[in-house]
């Protein structure tokens, strides 16, 4: 299995989220880019946030966000080392 464009958004839109604040939701306007827009109707249909345009994460996309969110951080330091 490999990163496909579509996975990359997915992941994109779960960096998003605030962590910290579970309470704190993301909305993807209609006038998001076409990628994010799909991506976020993707996480909902996977069961990973609330609505197909953000909302909330659900006990999965909170563990998907926290995987997400630790992945970006461990590859960032990667580069600077």
């Amino acid at each position: 299995m490999s990163f496909t464009p579509e996975l990359v958004a997915e992941l994109e839109i779960l960096a998003l989220f605030n962590l910290g604040n579970t309470q704190e939701g993301l909305k993807v306007h209609h006038s998001a880019a076409p990628q994010a827009i799909a991506a976020a109707k993707s996480l909902h249909d996977k069961g990973l946030i609330s609505l197909p345009d953000g909302g909330y994460l659900t006990s999965l996309g909170l563990d998907a966000a926290e995987h997400a969110q630790a992945l970006l951080t461990i590859l960032s330091v990667a580069e600077t080392a």
